[in-house]
C-alpha cells in the first residue's frame, strides 16, 4: 500500500512527504518490519520520511537511538513528529536533530490534541541558538518569535503562560536582590542566551526582596538617575506597599510613579475630587459613574455608563482625561483582573487590582489594593492616566532617556 500510494502520487508530479505514524511504537515492537515501511517508502521516492512519536510516549534515549538506527540505513533526508503527552516533545525533536533528523514537525505555542504537539516556540531557539544550526531564512526572525506567538494565542483565543521558555514575561525576569545585582554586573550569571536575540526584553522585577539594584535599574530605564538617599526611599514605600497586599512585579508603572514620588518629580497631574457609581435593574442593567477631577489644576466633571460599574468609572475617567488632553484619545484601558487577597475574610476581603494601558505603541500596567473593589480600580485606572502623563508624555524624560540610551 505504501508504494503502489507514493508511486501513484509521483506519477502525478506530487512531491511526497511520508509520515511514518506510530514509528517510534512501531520500531520498539517490531524494527525489522518498521524499517521495511521507511525503505518501501524510499525506493517509491519519498521527498522525507518523517519518524513520528505518534501517541507521545517515548523518551528522548528513545528517540535518539532509534534516529541514528535509521539515519545509518536511510539515505532520504529524515525528519521528526512528536507529541508532548510525557512532556518531551522538544526533548524529543531536539534528540532527533543531534542524530541527523533536518525536517521539523510542531505547531506554535505547542497547539496540537490532547497534550499538544513539540511548541516550535522552544523547538525553533534551541536548534539556532543552541545548536548552532540554520533554521530560518534570518536570524532576524527569531525577533518574531514572540510576536507571532502572541497572535496565535490570542486568535486561538489562549494566553502565552508567563513561565513560557524564551518568550514568556517570566522568561528573563530577574528578581532576588543579590540575583539583579550580579545579573546586572554579569548577565550570563542568570541568562542562558541574550534576550535582544528574541527580541524581548530583560524584566528587573521589583519587590522588597529586589533590593536597590531593580530600582535603579528601573529608574534607568525611564531616564533617570537615582541616588542612593531616594532610593532608600522608595524601597520603604515598596514595603509597605507589599506589607499592604500590593504584588509589584508586573506594575511597571505603578513602580515608576514609586520612584517619582521618592525623587520629587511626582507631579500629581490628576487628582479624584470626588466619584460616585450606581447600577440599577430597569429591564436592563446599566451603570453609571460621575467623576470629579483636578485635571493640572482645572476642575473637570464626566459622567459616563457602562455595562458595570468599573467600565462606567473607566468611562468617566476617561471623557475627563480627554477633555483636557485630546491627544491621549490612542491611551485606552486594555486589560483588567480582580484577585482577593485573603479568601477567609470573604466579601470584606481586601482585593488586588492590576490594568494594563496602551497608547497604541507602548504598554505599561499599574495595580492598587482595596477592601472596596471599586475603590482599588479608580486607583489603578487613574495612575495608568498618570504614567501617561508624568512618564510618557513629560518631554524633559524623553530628553532624559534619550541621553542614557
Amino acid at each position: 500500500m505504501v508504494r503502489n500510494t507514493l508511486e501513484y502520487l509521483r506519477s502525478h508530479g506530487v512531491e511526497v512527504i511520508f509520515d511514518a505514524e506510530h514509528f517510534f511504537d512501531g520500531y520498539k515492537e517490531s524494527p525489522d518490519y518498521a524499517m521495511r515501511v521507511l525503505l518501501t517508502a524510499e525506493e517509491a521516492g519519498a521527498k522525507t520520511l518523517v519518524l513520528c512519536d505518534t501517541n507521545g510516549g517515548s523518551l528522548p534515549t528513545e528517540v535518539g537511538s532509534i534516529t541514528e538506527k535509521v539515519f545509518k540505513k536511510i539515505h532520504t533526508p529524515l525528519g521528526i513528529h512528536t507529541h508532548n503527552d510525557c512532556g518531551l516533545a522538544v526533548a524529543n525533536t531536539l534528540a532527533a536533530v543531534l542524530q541527523g533528523a533536518r525536517h521539523v514537525q510542531g505547531t506554535m505555542v505547542g497547539l496540537g490534541e490532547r497534550c499538544g504537539n513539540a511548541d516550535l516556540t522552544q523547538v525553533i531557539p534551541n536548534i539556532a541558538l543552541k545548536l548552532g544550526m540554520r533554521v530560518l531564512k534570518s536570524q532576524d526572525g527569531l525577533k518574531k518569535l514572540a510576536e507571532v506567538a502572541a497572535y496565535i494565542a490570542e486568535v486561538a483565543n489562549l494566553q502565552v503562560p508567563p513561565n513560557h521558555p524564551f518568550i514568556g514575561k517570566n522568561a528573563f525576569a530577574h528578581k532576588g536582590g543579590v540575583h539583579i545585582d550580579a545579573m546586572l554586573k554579569n548577565p550570563r550569571t542568570y541568562e542562558h542566551v541574550d534576550p535582544s536575540l528574541l527580541g524581548v526584553e530583560r524584566v528587573i522585577s521589583v519587590s522588597e526582596l529586589a533590593g536597590r539594584s531593580a530600582l535603579i535599574s528601573h529608574a534607568e530605564r525611564i531616564g533617570l538617575k537615582i541616588s542612593k538617599n531616594d532610593v532608600t526611599k522608595a524601597l520603604e514605600e515598596v514595603k509597605a506597599l507589599e506589607a499592604a497586599g500590593y504584588h509589584l512585579e508586573p506594575a511597571d508603572a505603578t513602580i515608576s510613579l514609586i520612584i517619582l514620588r521618592a525623587m520629587g518629580k511626582y507631579q500629581e497631574r490628576l487628582k479624584v475630587r470626588t466619584w460616585w457609581v450606581e447600577s440599577l435593574d430597569v429591564g436592563r442593567v446599566t451603570s453609571k459613574a460621575v467623576v470629579s477631577l483636578d485635571v493640572d489644576g482645572e476642575a473637570v466633571t464626566e459622567s459616563a455608563e457602562g455595562v458595570g460599574p468599573v467600565h462606567a468609572l473607566d468611562g468617566a475617567i476617561r471623557a475627563a482625561v480627554l477633555r483636557k488632553f485630546p491627544e491621549m484619545e490612542k491611551t485606552q484601558l486594555t486589560n483588567y483582573k480582580v484577585s482577593v487577597i485573603d479568601t477567609r475574610d470573604a466579601t470584606a476581603a481586601g482585593v488586588r487590582v492590576f490594568t494594563e494601558f496602551s497608547d497604541g505603541e507602548k504598554q505599561w500596567a499599574t495595580t492598587a489594593v482595596s477592601r472596596n473593589i471599586l475603590e482599588a480600580s479608580l486607583k489603578a485606572i487613574v495612575d495608568g492616566y498618570i504614567y501617561k502623563l508624568n512618564v510618557l508624555g513629560d518631554v524633559s524624560l524623553r530628553r532624559e532617556t534619550a541621553r542614557t540610551t
